[in-house]
């Protein structure tokens, strides 16, 4: 793991982390942002990387999370995009909020009433999503209930996987934007 220096290119699976960037948050903010909080499966998260190097988009991590960065799972998962990603880790939520503000985050969960689609996700949206076993905490939907957007599904299954989850809403924003942070 490093700073937001180069890339080492003899190790094709370090980690830049980034610190918050001043823009973000404000008008200038163009930028899409995946926000995962207290990720637990390494291997989901891993995806979720690879996912956003190659969309262009940021990729926070709001600790406490059930892996180090140095999990070979997580590793793996990336492959060697991770010198890639955009990454910054966080140390809780309130440093989210800090940042970027209500008005920009949308927050996903099966218990939403809004639908994903229906969802003006512009640039500078921050799309949060919950661990893999609990979700987001009811107070966080409660607090946020104006945000909130579910993946339809049937009642055939718990919820979806979590980069899977991310990879739906993602393109969905892409594709509001006109692909812009790709093209």
């Amino acid at each position: 793991m490093t700073d937001a220096s180069a890339p080492d290119p003899k190790n094709p699976y370090q980690f830049v982390i980034h610190p918050p960037q001043p823009h973000w948050g404000g008008p200038e903010d163009n930028s899409l942002h995946v926000v995962l909080h207290r990720p637990e499966i390494p291997g989901n998260t891993g995806n979720v990387g690879r996912l956003c190097a190659g969309s262009n988009i940021w990729l926070h991590l709001v600790r406490p999370m059930a892996f180090e960065l140095d999990n070979r799972y997580l590793k793996r998962a990336g492959l060697d995009y991770w010198p890639n990603v955009k990454l910054c880790v966080h140390p809780d939520f309130a440093s989210i909020e800090a940042i970027f503000g209500r008005e920009r985050m949308y927050f996903l969960s099966k218990k939403a009433a809004a639908i994903y689609t229906d969802a003006d996700l512009g640039p500078g949206s921050v799309l949060v999503f919950g661990s893999e076993t609990t979700g987001l905490s009811d107070e966080m939907l409660e607090r946020f209930a104006d945000r909130t957007l579910r993946i339809p599904t049937t009642d055939k299954v718990r919820s979806l996987n979590l980069s899977n989850a991310v990879a739906i809403v993602t393109y969905e924003a892409l594709r509001q934007q006109a692909w812009a942070p790709i093209l």
